[in-house]
């Protein structure tokens, strides 16, 4: 078992972009969830729609700004429609309605007759899409390694890539610790907490649940875009899983916490990694395959996260005096 190869694999996840975009991911719906009490269970709907107005943009020949703001506004148009006619619905209402919103997205982006536009199932090649952001980078071309790993510079799964991905987390957790803690986001709380008390305040509860629905799926589409980079959009890529991990990494962090998010993901891919990584070092391939390995490693994983929850049901981060949900 070579244990500086099992060190350096699992600890690389720390760094991943994948990493990254999960972070992004689970701050929108910490916005969602953690903030408002929204239960949106189609978070991947938001990412997916992301990850194709940036790819498709790209594709036709427009700049990385314009792909950026075309992946935004199909959020907000995605964020609207989704939440004019559900925002007064109930949490478990809400959550059904979300989960068939992003099915209904991913099955349009792999049917046949969106093949010309998004590629069908087969998705949107890295080629058409990565090479605008790949030119933008000041790193000089070739391999970099620092401490224990060793990526490529520009191309593909690559130092740049990184840089710039947890650059905008960084910015992403600086920006929603300046609103959770601002009048906005005490609001938000509030409709959490007791949404009819806001309501006799004046406010207008679903004005505010419709803001915060908008700009966690922003997040979400920026996870979308970052998720797509080191590899192609494939729509089955981004279907129900990436929600559930998505969840996950929030209630492991914990909820309507800021750095909940970030410690959620990293702790989960890492764990995630280091169990496969153990077992693939440790049992030999005549006594379990390596698809056998990959699913007892989510097994395990699963187990662990599950007595979290037993034992600490606000998350690693979280305080059970601050949700209402955990009183």
């Amino acid at each position: 078992m070579d244990v500086m190869n099992i060190v350096a694999n699992t600890l690389g996840e720390i760094l991943a972009p994948t990493t990254a975009a999960y972070v992004l991911a689970a701050i929108g719906l910490n916005i969602h969830f953690g903030m408002t009490g929204l239960m949106n269970m189609g978070q991947a709907g938001f990412m997916l729609l992301g990850a194709y107005g940036f790819a498709i943009t790209q594709s036709m020949g427009a700049n990385l700004f314009a792909s950026v703001c075309a992946a935004l506004a199909l959020a907000v148009i995605y964020a609207l429609l989704l939440g004019i006619p559900t925002l007064k619905l109930g949490p478990d209402y809400l959550a059904m309605v979300t989960l068939a919103a992003a099915e209904i997205i991913r099955i349009i982006g792999r049917s046949t007759a969106m093949t010309n536009i998004t590629g069908g199932s087969a998705g949107i090649s890295p080629q058409d899409f990565t090479t605008k952001f790949e030119d933008l980078s000041p790193l000089p071309d070739g391999q970099t390694t620092f401490l224990l790993w060793t990526y490529s510079n520009n191309i593909a799964n690559s130092w740049w890539i990184r840089i710039v991905a947890w650059t905008i987390v960084a910015v992403a957790v600086l920006l929603c610790w300046r609103w959770f803690h601002s009048p906005w986001g005490r609001v938000l709380k509030g409709i959490r907490e007791d949404e009819n008390a806001i309501r006799s305040l004046g406010k207008s509860v679903t004005t505010y649940k419709m803001q915060a629905l908008i700009l966690g799926g922003m997040f979400g589409a920026l996870a979308g875009i970052l998720f797509v980079l080191p590899r192609s959009v494939q729509p089955d890529s981004l279907g129900r899983t990436v929600t559930f991990y998505t969840w996950t990494i929030l209630l492991l962090g914990g909820a309507a916490t800021i750095l909940g998010p970030v410690i959620g993901s990293c702790l989960l891919w890492v764990l995630l990694t280091f169990v496969k990584e153990v077992m693939r070092g440790v049992i030999p391939d005549t006594v379990i395959s390596s698809n056998q390995i990959e699913a007892l490693g989510w097994v395990i994983v699963g187990v662990a996260l599950m007595c979290l929850v037993i034992f600490r049901p606000q998350g690693l981060l979280g305080d059970r005096k601050e949700l209402a949900f955990n009183a």
